[in-house]
């Protein structure tokens, strides 16, 4: 965490208190959790607020990636990103600034990090402890079945036993090693910039790089984005993924198809920027699907080309857990892994890796781990969003999911343009669609493209997990005018086909 000013200080002073003194462990605990993020806390603090004795470990920063180097940070810059857009866009509403439109990037940094602190509270030490778990500041590994060691960073080792467990380790980003000799920065270390580069180069076509090249685009930087891909989002629908590719090039950042990263060199050069900063430039040799090639400087290299599960260093071997370097730790459908009394949630164990999931799996294995029941990862309708401008949000099955399967089905499908809201607004760009089973009203799936589409999924979301049917939906009365009239407007695409 960088740089040590007043902000990141209160952050640290809550996820990572200097003077924490752990606390004397039980002899046994009925549950612990290992890593502080969504899943650990939630698995700890749950567990204690039911009468468990619960404990949780955490090696570097409570709170995880999500409040630390993602979801905060990132939606920091992204409202940052959008406040600049409004400004140079005010003319369109009557509205004029006089002179140009700058952007104080420190301050927009500095404006992170304290909204970062003020959130930090919710993922504390004290939090933790204030539930009733006990927090311990070291590094967790298994010794066997039901038993565990954490080594504090003075060398002291403790050691328990458990009843339960849950591994809630988390991930990180992968760096290939092409890059190995080259400066770059991931989302672990893009938060810590107090200077904006003048140039930027995001390799992956995925949420976390969009979202970034958005923002970074909109403060000034020129941002090229690299994908080996034919579209962006390849797992996102269509049509979704067609439009906001739109909407980035409108917004100046330049997407460069089906380009491969052959080579990365530092070239020697160093630029210094009016807001203080210094960087070296980067220089990448790239190949288009045609063979030929090209070079591509930039001061800030940006890599958003995967994740990996943190499985290693645990002693998951002696604990008897089955994992995978690449996939993660082994579960079935109720988070149990191989070893009946140890658990698994969030990014170490599932493809849906986001901190609302994480969070619901957590639910799921206290639920299961400690009160007999029975709670299903299948059960469960997980919506995602990439926050981009405008937001991508799905919930449920995508079409290209359905005709791999040769699941026959229909859409329904309703455009922001004849919105009236989304027209006052001056928001478009966008749309609702709805997917059911062919001739009936039985809901598959759902996205929505719109600049608040993360707060509409939410009705989309429940009656995907309620068995609502879409008719249903075109029946609820929806406030005029809203964005949130275009779901009720979808549905009735499904009504239509009905009426008599």
């Amino acid at each position: 965490v960088a740089p040590l000013d007043h902000h990141n200080a209160a952050l640290l002073n809550h996820v990572a208190p200097r003077d924490w003194l752990n606390p004397k462990p039980l002899e046994e605990y009925d549950l612990v959790a290992i890593g502080a993020g969504a899943g650990g806390l939630i698995s700890a603090k749950q567990a204690a607020r039911r009468g468990a004795r619960s404990a949780l470990i955490e090696k570097h920063l409570a709170g995880g990636d999500c409040l630390n180097v993602g979801c905060v940070p990132s939606k920091a810059l992204i409202r940052s990103a959008r406040a600049v857009k409004e400004v140079r866009n005010c003319a369109a509403f009557g509205v004029c600034v006089a002179g140009e439109v700058t952007v104080d990037f420190p301050a927009v940094m500095a404006r992170m990090r304290r909204v970062r602190a003020e959130i930090a509270p919710a993922d504390s030490y004290e939090g933790t402890a204030a539930a009733g778990a006990h927090m311990f500041a070291g590094k967790a590994t298994f010794t066997g079945p039901n038993t565990l060691q954490v080594e504090e960073s003075s060398g002291r080792v403790t050691e328990f036993r458990f009843k339960t467990a849950v591994i809630a380790s988390g991930g990180r980003p992968i760096a290939p090693a092409l890059y190995e000799h080259v400066p770059f920065v991931t989302n672990e270390t893009l938060f810590n910039l107090t200077s904006l580069p003048p140039r930027m180069v995001v390799v992956g076509g995925g949420p976390i790089g969009l979202e970034l090249a958005q923002c970074f685009a909109a403060f000034g930087c020129r941002v090229t984005v690299l994908v080996r891909g034919v579209r962006l989002l390849p797992k996102e629908d269509t049509d979704a993924a067609a439009l906001l590719h739109a909407a980035l090039l409108a917004d100046g950042v330049e997407v460069l198809l089906s380009t491969a990263v052959k080579g990365a060199v530092q070239s020697g050069k160093t630029t210094a920027t009016a807001d203080g900063g210094s960087f070296l430039e980067v220089e990448l040799t790239c190949t288009r699907a045609d063979g030929s090639s090209f070079v591509l400087g930039c001061e800030c290299l940006l890599l958003a080309t995967g994740r990996a599960p943190n499985v290693l260093g645990l002693g998951l071997e002696a604990a008897g857990v089955e994992f995978n370097e690449r996939t993660g730790v082994a579960v079935n459908d109720l988070l149990r892994t191989s070893n009946p009394s140890i658990y698994a949630v969030g990014d170490v164990c599932h493809r849906f890796q986001f901190t609302h999931m994480s969070g619901e799996m957590a639910k799921a294995a206290v639920e299961n781990a400690l009160f007999g029941g029975s709670w299903s990862l299948a059960s469960l309708a997980v919506p995602w969003v990439t926050y981009t401008m405008p937001e991508v949000a799905h919930v449920g099955a995508y079409e290209h999911e359905l005709d791999a399967s040769g699941v026959e089905y229909d859409t329904y499908r309703a455009a922001l343009e004849h919105n009236d809201r989304a027209i006052l607004d001056g928001d478009t760009e966008g749309f609702v669609k709805l997917t059911c089973a062919k001739g009936t009203d039985r809901l598959l799936g759902g996205t929505i493209v719109a600049a608040h589409a993360g707060d509409l999924i939410h009705e989309v979301t429940l009656a995907l997990k309620e068995g609502i049917s879409i008719e249903s939906l075109a029946r609820v009365i929806h406030p005029y005018p809203t964005v949130g009239e275009s779901v009720m407007g979808a549905a009735l695409g499904y009504v239509r086909t009905v009426w008599k």
